[in-house]
């Protein structure tokens, strides 16, 4: 994924939430005075060779500025910034987590798979992990759509906030 910076004094400011647009385009404040990160995900048939880690900087003329220009007209004067690629770690089945007892292995407790949200899911899979190892039930929370049994099963759960 690429992921780029940009400054624009007049944007929406520090008070900005975290935005994804509904083209998938997103982007935050990054620090104070005018600076944001942003970027979308790329489609299928535009995901970059996993070998090559350098930016196209013309993904980000084509496909991220226009966007970024009609859900705030004032980043229509933005100055693009900085930039970086890397790799984006997902459960490629669904993107969602898997959380529970592993069905054939004995002991083997597994939280994996957030895509990206698992920060966001940390405190409530935290909690669910350690009613686990005591021998609980998860918590009082309903573990049973994130368990192995939807994978065996192929029942896929998918998440489609990823960006």
């Amino acid at each position: 994924r690429y992921v780029f910076t940009w400054h624009c004094p007049d944007g929406p400011g520090f008070s900005c939430p975290f935005l994804i647009d509904t083209t998938g385009t997103y982007f935050r404040p990054d620090g104070i005075a005018g600076n944001y990160l942003g970027g979308v995900s790329p489609s299928e048939e535009e995901e970059p060779d996993p070998a090559d880690l350098s930016v196209d900087p013309d993904f980000f003329q084509q496909r991220v500025w226009p966007p970024l220009a009609r859900r705030v007209p004032a980043f229509a004067a933005l100055r693009p910034g900085g930039s970086w690629a890397g790799y984006y770690d997902f459960n490629a089945f669904d993107q969602n987590g898997v959380l529970g007892r592993h069905p054939r292995v004995q002991n083997l407790l597994v939280v994996a798979g957030f895509s990206g949200h698992g920060l966001q899911h940390a405190p409530a899979a935290g909690r669910a992990l350690a009613q686990l190892v005591l021998g609980g039930d998860g918590g009082g929370l309903q573990l049973g759509r994130l368990g192995w049994g939807r994978v065996e099963g192929g029942e896929r759960l998918l998440e489609e906030g990823v960006v």
